[in-house]
């Protein structure tokens, strides 16, 4: 069987699945309960220094998007980092590292750019023993507007400076956690690589409000008649966290950088797209909050049966496999070109293809009297919106053409040959011989 020991910055853990930074790991209890259920490493809830209480609110704390099954897609939250007492949150750290020292504990850190507080509290945190410290430079919500969270993520020039005291004052591996509310998510990777980070990790939380109440016209969740911008997080958010994690992993000046990916992650095929992109590991929170600790137990039979049925002895033969196929767009093979197929047998005759394309699309699908849709080649620019809008798998597919093929009905060339297809300097998807 396939080997899901990871080591990830010189700290090993049984698997690849990290707890993220988060309510699930605000206290020994919860941790605990964690590792029992087979978590390989805990990200403990954001720390800060010793001083005024953080208070969270009393009412809602998540607001929420479902799918028409009612399935969590997206959470957005407005809760702060712990506000449990920081020497609480250290001897609780110092007891769990004891009694699983094989599982990876990493403190998540957040307090002001300054350099005695990053100093102080990291000579406290490495009293427990924990494997490592993770930057918290993500927030987007609450302690941002104190000037920490994504307030420092958005500077690269404080991501680096930071990055830099904690290097100066702690021989702990240091983990920068990116925001990702920002224009270009390889700026301040950059910065994080320059200050000696050795790794980063991503995404935090977007930016969001996720509804507004349409009879109190406040934003939710709503605290007393008000509501205020969170971080959004879950499914939803995966695609988005997908992209910056391979922006990251095909930059040539960032290359070597360990990535640890956050964002989305329910399944074992989320957790291997990831680590496919260049993640060494993987970082949970919302598939965990929404089903439970033991949510872990599939991930890792599920990875185990993939990485064996691809001949994968460990996940290092898995991480970064897709990166060479991500590339820009001006570089995608013109001469490859697709045509849709449907299934007469599969198909329901429900119609969304056919509304999608003639209404939306290039007016390639046709409809017979007694409803039987079919596919006009000479029409179609295998946009593929048809597969998509489908409600039945597999009953619209792809199909590839070879140059010079012909639509049977038309006699029309369906696949032009691009031989000698160049780049317009001006336009990357018209020819240059236009």
């Amino acid at each position: 069987m396939a080997d899901l020991t990871t080591t990830f910055i010189g700290i090993t853990s049984p698997n690849p699945f990290w707890l993220a930074s988060a309510p699930p790991t605000d206290k020994e209890y919860n941790v605990r309960r964690a590792f029992d259920a087979g978590w390989g490493g805990v990200v403990w809830k954001t720390l800060g220094e010793e001083g005024p209480p953080v208070v969270n609110v009393n009412g809602p704390r998540y607001g929420a998007i479902w799918g028409a099954d009612r399935r969590l897609l997206g959470l957005n939250n407005i809760e702060l980092i712990t506000d449990r007492p920081l020497q609480t949150n250290l001897d609780e750290m110092t007891r769990v590292k004891r009694d699983y020292p094989d599982r990876a504990l990493i403190a998540s850190l957040m307090v002001p750019v300054d350099e005695d507080s990053w100093k102080n509290i990291l000579a406290r945190v490495i009293d427990t023993g924990c494997d490592g410290v993770e930057l918290n430079f993500g927030c987007p919500h609450g302690m941002s507007e104190r000037g920490m969270g994504s307030a420092v993520g958005q500077v690269p020039e404080y991501v680096q400076q930071v990055t830099e005291w904690c290097k100066m004052h702690s021989n702990l591996p240091v983990i920068v956690k990116l925001t990702p509310n920002i224009t270009d998510i390889r700026k301040p990777a950059q910065a994080a690589k320059d200050g000696g980070a050795d790794a980063v990790s991503l995404i935090n939380t977007i930016n969001s409000i996720t509804a507004v109440d349409l009879d109190s016209f406040a934003p939710e969740p709503t605290i007393d008649g008000k509501g205020a911008h969170g971080g959004y997080c879950g499914p939803a958010v995966k695609p988005i966290a997908l992209n910056m994690v391979a922006e990251i992993a095909r930059t040539p000046s960032l290359s070597g950088l360990p990535i640890s990916g956050i964002g989305g992650v329910t399944t074992w095929r989320d957790a291997a797209e990831f680590m496919a992109l260049g993640a060494g590991n993987v970082q949970v929170c919302t598939a965990a909050m929404t089903y439970g600790f033991k949510i872990v137990q599939e991930m890792i039979s599920g990875l185990s049966q993939y990485m064996d049925e691809k001949g994968f002895a460990t996940t290092a033969d898995l991480v970064g496999r897709a990166v060479p196929n991500v590339v820009d767009w001006q570089h995608l093979n013109l001469n490859y070109v697709t045509k849709a197929r449907i299934d007469q047998d599969l198909c329901i005759k429900c119609g969304r293809c056919f509304a999608a394309c003639e209404d939306t699309s290039h007016q390639a699908i046709s409809m017979s009297s007694d409803r039987t849709f079919e596919v006009i080649d000479a029409e179609c620019v295998a946009c593929n919106l048809c597969v998509n809008v489908c409600p039945v798998e597999d009953c619209i597919t792809m199909e590839q053409m070879q140059p010079g093929s012909v639509d049977p009905r038309t006699g029309e060339v369906v696949q032009k040959d691009y031989a000698n297809w160049t780049t317009h300097p001006n336009n990357p998807g018209r020819c240059a011989a236009e």
